[in-house]
């Protein structure tokens, strides 16, 4: 390759819990081997960070690359440089040995180079509507194959209980006694940032209830079977409904929440 530059690059790797030996890429320094030139990109996406340590300090990490940077300008070896941000670097943040690349580009090679190892691959999600209208639907059939569909609520009005203008309506409950059950479809395969709209609303819902109906109130997400669970999003989106006392049901848990709803309506 003519004019190519000869390179290395190092990627630097915040690392919470060293016994467990667990990391995540958040930076990626490409240093020119004639001190040509010498930059550094972190991610822009935080969240990997946050899901292998919530209590993470981002404010702390993101200031390292400006200051990372200014050190690499300067006339001091980058080499230099580099065995001392080793030295001084706390273990929460390692740098790896050098990897080789030829490049025509440097600057290009870099951005490149933050997109393989410091982006999330896009996940392909389906259409929201599409799969969480399938939920909805299996909530349907198996309500129907109860004989109980025809006794419940449907797309309950969240602003009764909430704030007047809410648009939020939860697809279905019933009261059997003192507890008002509630129902929701939720696609965390193709929309796990809907588990915090949900998150959100319910507080103020289940509050509302109890004022206005006198009523405990018990809201079971409804989601789809075998999620991947090794998905940082979903692990995230399940731990957040769980949070807010939200209760999780696979679509094929619903025959047993559809017959506990037959005997408690005495149909």
């Amino acid at each position: 390759m003519e004019n190519a530059k000869q390179c290395d690059f190092l990627l630097m790797r915040y690392v919470p819990d060293t016994f467990k030996n667990e990391f995540v890429n958040i930076g990626v320094l490409l240093l020119g081997r004639e001190d040509d030139f010498a930059d550094v990109r972190f991610t822009r996406d935080w969240g990997r960070v946050r899901c292998l340590d919530p209590h993470a300090d981002l404010d702390i990490l993101q200031s390292l690359e400006n200051d990372i940077r200014e050190q690499l300008q300067s006339a001091e070896s980058r080499r230099q440089i580099i065995h001392r941000l080793q030295d001084t670097l706390s273990n929460a943040l390692q740098i790896t040995e050098p990897n080789a690349l030829l490049s025509q580009s440097p600057e290009r090679d870099l951005e490149q180079l933050a997109r393989t190892y410091l982006e999330r691959a896009p996940v392909k999600r389906e259409s929201r509507l599409g799969a969480r209208q399938r939920i909805v639907a299996k909530m349907q059939d198996t309500f129907e194959s109860a004989g109980v569909w025809d006794s419940l609520n449907k797309k309950i009005k969240a602003a009764k209980y909430t704030h007047p203008g809410d648009p939020f309506k939860i697809d279905c409950g019933y009261r059997p006694n003192g507890v008002i059950r509630l129902f929701h479809a939720v696609s965390l395969a193709t929309e796990p940032d809907s588990a915090k709209v949900l998150a959100f609303t319910y507080p103020q819902l289940s509050e509302g209830i109890a004022r206005i109906e006198k009523a405990k109130t018990e809201l079971t997400a409804i989601v789809e079977d075998d999620l991947n669970r090794g998905d940082e999003e979903i692990e995230f989106a399940m731990e957040t409904l769980q949070r807010t006392s939200i209760q999780v049901a696979a679509v094929s848990q619903l025959p047993g929440l559809a017959e506990r709803a037959r005997l408690e309506l005495h149909l």
